[in-house]
């Protein structure tokens, strides 16, 4: 699981009938700055801090044999600042 940034959506005209409907999404890790391509189900944004799980965790996950390999599983909320 990375911490990552979403950069905005990924159009697809045509997708194979079994893939799970959902948003793909351009996401670069914070970390790696690695780009992926994520499924979400979410509703997360451009702009938005979210969690990705990677590889075989995702397709455990998804219905049949899906072939994805990167799922937002969470979209992380800004940090807090403390009170005084």
């Amino acid at each position: 699981m990375i911490k990552a940034t979403v950069l905005g959506p990924v159009w697809a005209t045509k997708r194979i009938d079994s893939f799970p409907q959902g948003a793909l999404l351009e996401v670069q890790g914070d970390e790696t700055y690695q780009h992926y391509v994520a499924l979400d189900y979410l509703g997360s944004g451009p702009g938005d801090h979210v969690l990705v799980a990677l590889g075989s965790a995702v397709s455990r996950h998804l219905p049949g044999t899906t072939p994805a390999d990167a799922l937002i599983i969470g979209v992380l909320d800004p940090p807090r600042t403390p009170n005084p």
